[in-house]
């Protein structure tokens, strides 16, 4: 990417590395997903997963109050990046997008894709425009928000 210093360049680790460093809250957040799975039908997890987004987003929701639609998606990316994620945006064909492939629930989400509901939620609730999910899940997953 283009900067001040050389070079420009912007790294990242593959998923086989991620797992190298120690992460206990990946492991604890699936074993409460698969708890919680078992405990609510589909639709109540959606619903779960937005409520968490909706608390997330509610003790940041003053820092966001009064920006421009632009100085609040650089809000929201400041607060995925203190959660653990290293997201950017990016324009496409007129589309705007939040991607990452550095997600703090990484973890979960193959086996859960309904935990992408926290950002989507989280995401939407700072911006003050809906946001919809379309994250790939497996192997490498990598976060990719569209802002509608």
């Amino acid at each position: 990417q283009p900067g001040f210093r050389k070079p420009h360049t912007t790294y990242a680790l593959t998923a086989d590395s991620e797992q190298i460093f120690p992460k206990a809250y990946g492991p604890l957040l699936n074993l409460l997903l698969v708890v919680l799975s078992k405990k609510l039908s589909p639709k109540e997890m959606r619903t779960a997963m937005r409520e968490v987004g909706r608390k997330i987003a509610a003790n940041h929701l003053i820092e966001v109050e009064d920006k421009t639609r632009e100085e609040r998606i650089e809000a929201a990316l400041g607060i995925l990046k203190d959660l653990g994620g290293a997201a950017t945006f990016h324009q496409s064909d007129g589309k705007h997008f939040i991607r990452s492939n550095s997600c703090p629930l990484a973890a979960a989400t193959g086996h859960h894709p309904e935990a992408c509901l926290i950002a989507e939620t989280l995401l939407s609730l700072l911006i003050g425009t809906p946001v919809k999910e379309h994250c790939l899940h497996g192997a490498a997953p990598a976060c990719r928000f569209e802002i509608r």
